[in-house]
């Protein structure tokens, strides 16, 4: 099947409408206002090159979902923008949709640019099949699949308590950076061994310049064990302005009293935010 580049097509379009309407428009930026109106009246016209099918609806002639997933990756490999319209209709087709995408991650060949679209899709079907590969991907963020990690991470997390178990099962033998991954979506959950809560100590301990973050999973996470290192950096001179509010925060919600300290034009943080009220 011909991949279609309908981005150059609705180009086109307009400047033949562009032609037609001009002089009703002052400047372009009247034009631009009405963009997404102009947009949607292409989707749903019928044209001759299309054999009278609506750009809009020209995918919902085809229910082959396989078919349609290699038809993606040909857009992609061939460097021609993957239209919106073919991933509805993708996605659309449901379950059908959810193996071809599952493939295409396992597929070796497959370039960062289709499998992240395929995430993104199986995301959009709530499918649990990569779950397992995904937390592959997370356990070793900083070993160069961080990209996809950060995509998978979204996923896990919209899948609510379903990878739960098997995240915290796979701790024990994540690098840092996928410690502290996993801990920023298990911080909203039970922690019934401290598990969660040790890794998070420990990190906060051996990477004191992730202090904002790890405070803030260590508030959510709700363990009042935590104040006393975190108001130790909170009181530190080491410790910058935007770093002591994201302490703030964490001490306040797990119900603790924040060490007072002031800020002057020495720490660039404080002068720059300053300088914008």
């Amino acid at each position: 099947m011909k991949c279609i580049d309908f981005d150059k097509e609705f180009q086109r379009y307009m400047t033949v409408w562009l032609k037609e309407h001009k002089g009703e428009y002052k400047n372009y930026d009247e034009v631009e206002e009405r963009m997404p109106e102009i947009y949607e009246g292409w989707l749903e016209t019928p044209l001759d090159w299309l054999g009278n099918k609506c750009p809009g609806a020209y995918f919902e002639q085809f229910d082959n979902a396989r078919m349609l997933v290699r038809h993606m990756e040909d857009y992609i490999k061939q460097r021609i923008a993957v239209p919106d319209m073919l991933m509805n209709r993708i996605t659309d087709l449901g379950r059908d949709s959810e193996q071809p995408l599952f493939d295409l991650l396992c597929k070796e060949t497959a370039g960062i640019e289709a499998k992240m679209s395929a995430i993104t899709m199986l995301r959009e079907l709530g499918s649990e099949l990569p779950v397992d590969m995904y937390i592959g991907w997370v356990r070793n963020t900083g070993d160069g699949e961080d990209e996809l990690a950060e995509n998978a991470l979204e996923s896990l997390d919209s899948l609510g308590e379903i990878p739960v178990e098997k995240m915290r099962a796979a701790l024990a033998d994540a690098t840092p950076g996928g410690k502290e991954s996993f801990c920023s979506l298990l911080c909203h959950y039970e922690d019934p061994d401290e598990t969660v809560f040790g890794i998070l100590m420990d990190l906060l301990n051996a990477h004191p310049e992730r202090c904002a973050v790890l405070a803030d999973y260590l508030g959510k996470l709700g363990n009042e064990k935590a104040l006393d290192r975190l108001k130790a950096l909170a009181a530190s001179e080491e410790t910058g302005y935007l770093d002591y509010i994201e302490l703030r925060s964490a001490i306040e919600m797990l119900g603790g009293d924040c060490p007072e300290r002031e800020f002057d034009a020495n720490d660039p943080d404080y002068d720059a935010l300053r300088g914008m009220e």
